[in-house]
């Protein structure tokens, strides 16, 4: 007598773990990788600020860089002078006019 469990075979253990494979592949490129894409673009954002360039914070507060530190911005809002972290800003809306548009 053949025993019941004697003509099935286990399947090769890539395989059995190919579905893990293809999971972890699938979030790289539809998490991770778009993430560090715009961690990127901001950072590059953060570099290329100047005085003058009118930015818009992540809390929504519009203004006009007055200053530049290292690590903030002093900007002018209305009548007002905010001092925030760079990291805070979102967004560039217009470019400073050069000096060599003029």
């Amino acid at each position: 007598m053949a025993s019941q469990g004697q003509g099935k075979k286990d399947p090769p253990f890539l395989m059995s773990i190919m579905p893990i494979i293809l999971m972890v592949v699938i979030f790289y490129f539809l998490l991770i990788r778009p993430q560090q894409k715009k961690a990127k673009e901001h950072q590059e954002l953060l570099k290329t600020l100047k005085v003058g360039d009118k930015v818009v914070t992540s809390s929504g507060i519009i203004g006009v860089i007055v200053s530049l530190k290292d690590k903030s911005v002093a900007l002018r809002s209305s009548d007002t002078k905010l001092e925030v972290q760079k990291s805070a800003i979102t967004e560039v809306t217009e470019k400073a006019a050069s000096e060599s548009e003029s």
